[in-house]
């Protein structure tokens, strides 16, 4: 499922296919099962319960995606900020240590901005593993500048290289928080009987069976804006790394 979820595009096609056929198998249902005049006031009283519970459960993931959004673009401005204030601390440390960080932030900078803007798994997995030994670098000048000058001053430089380490770390667990699998099965399934009701329910002239594809329609489109939302690296909507952007471009060329 969660791979499914990650490509909008292909997922609105399935969810389209599968809410139609649902509808469809209603309107089969209905001719083979006619309802009685007596049964249409019941049948619309359920009808509407099930469309509300399924708009209730459709409104609480799109909430929850949106909450997941949010956090990806606050903690990308985390990262922007946490790294041009290294850059600015790491002045507090000797000029040789000092001299090496600010070389190396622009470069992990770079990687940050990569990881934002990259879909390919391949290249994602040389970022990772890039940002992580530029981490190392880092933490090693850092370190190494603190023992050589102990004091306050140096350890802000080592507070601010945490915070660096720390914001990705973050954003690496906000990009592997989606909306749970059972959430997703719970929202087909229930989208599947809405259409089968709306199916059953729709009258056989023509004017009927045209209105028979809207519910599918606006159903599947639902289910893929939540995908789209909750989909970091493969969706239409995606956070911009405009703050890391902004930072990469005010630092200093070495």
């Amino acid at each position: 499922m969660p791979e499914l979820v990650s490509h909008p595009i292909v997922f609105l096609v399935l969810t389209l296919f599968v809410m139609s056929a649902a509808a469809y198998f209603g309107s089969l249902l209905r001719r083979a099962r006619p309802m009685a005049d007596d049964m249409r006031e019941d049948f619309g009283v359920v009808q509407s319960a099930a469309l509300t519970l399924l708009a209730l459960v459709i409104g609480f993931s799109l909430s929850m995606a949106v909450g997941h959004y949010d956090q990806r673009k606050n903690l990308e401005e985390e990262e922007a900020n946490a790294i041009g204030t290294e850059l600015l601390r790491a002045e507090l440390l000797p000029a040789a240590q000092a001299s090496e960080i600010r070389a190396l932030l622009p470069q992990y900078a770079a990687q940050r901005i990569s990881f934002y803007q990259t879909g390919d798994g391949d290249e994602l997995q040389q970022i990772n593993t890039a940002t992580a030994r530029l981490q190392s670098s880092l933490w090693t000048a850092a370190r190494s500048g603190a023992n050589a000058q102990p004091g306050p001053l140096s350890a802000l430089a080592i507070a601010g290289m945490n915070d660096v380490i720390n914001t990705q770390g973050y954003t690496q667990a906000a990009w592997w928080n989606h909306i749970p699998t059972s959430a997703w099965a719970l929202m087909l399934i229930i989208g599947f009987f809405c259409n089968v009701l709306i199916g059953y329910g729709t009258r056989s002239s023509r004017p009927g069976r045209r209105l028979l594809m809207i519910m599918p329609l606006i159903v599947s489109i639902s289910f893929t804006l939540i995908a789209d939302i909750d989909s970091p690296r493969n969706g239409l909507i995606r956070v911009k790394p405009q703050n890391l952007m902004a930072t990469a471009a005010a630092m200093p060329r070495q």
